[in-house]
């Protein structure tokens, strides 16, 4: 999916991917895990999703978002005042619990994010078509070179039901993809079939939402 593509989703407000809530696997995992903080908590393709401001209870946050638009919309949402400024290719909008880098993921580097202990990825992963997903774990992999530990919720469906976005990302595909990593264990697991995924509902037979744990 092209920066375009997302622009365009933002300025006509197309997004039934914003859940409108906290996600409800979000709390139970933390409470399963009893994870503590080593670091930020980094929120990769954030949009403005309410789980940062969750995820802030327990670390600084630090989102990467394409959209100017969405990182506004993101605090003037919770009436929530914020600072931005210009550094090299992005906007850095700050707030003492959620800061996010306004620009390009893939331009993103090491010292931009600081000292990362946990990764959070609700929907960035099933957003991105099989070559952007590569690419997009090799650039997590060198922004977080660990130790550190993602929390990853992946979708499956029949993907010749559906054309994404959100694309069907199967268990295997995502042991595959992080097969750097030490550990990748199976968390929770969520059937979604016939009932909405964030605002949206998908005509699928079956649709399976997975949280996994990552850790290298």
């Amino acid at each position: 999916m092209e920066s375009e593509f997302w622009h365009n989703c933002w300025q006509q407000q197309r997004i039934g991917f914003h859940q409108q809530d906290i996600h409800p696997l979000l709390p139970i995992v933390f409470s399963q895990l009893n994870w503590q903080p080593s670091g930020a908590i980094f929120a990769p393709l954030c949009g403005k999703s309410l789980d940062l401001w969750w995820l802030s209870q327990h670390s600084k946050v630090i989102g990467a978002e394409l959209s100017a638009l969405a990182c506004q919309q993101f605090y003037q949402d919770q009436a929530q005042s914020f600072a931005v400024s210009t550094q090299g290719q992005f906007q850095r909008f700050s707030h003492p619990a959620v800061d996010i880098w306004q620009g390009d993921y893939f331009d993103l580097k090491q010292e931009q994010l600081g000292d990362i202990g946990l990764i959070y990825d609700r929907a960035a992963f099933i957003a991105l078509p099989l070559q952007m997903r590569i690419d997009y774990v090799k650039q997590l992999k060198y922004l977080c070179p660990g130790p550190v530990s993602l929390l990853l919720l992946s979708l499956e469906y029949p993907q010749e039901e559906m054309s994404g976005p959100p694309f069907s990302v199967t268990e295997c595909a995502v042991r595959q993809l992080f097969d750097f990593a030490a550990s990748v264990e199976l968390l929770a697991i969520r059937n979604l079939t016939g009932r909405p995924f964030a605002q949206r509902q998908f005509k699928v037979s079956h649709l399976i939402e997975k949280a996994f744990w990552i850790c290298w």
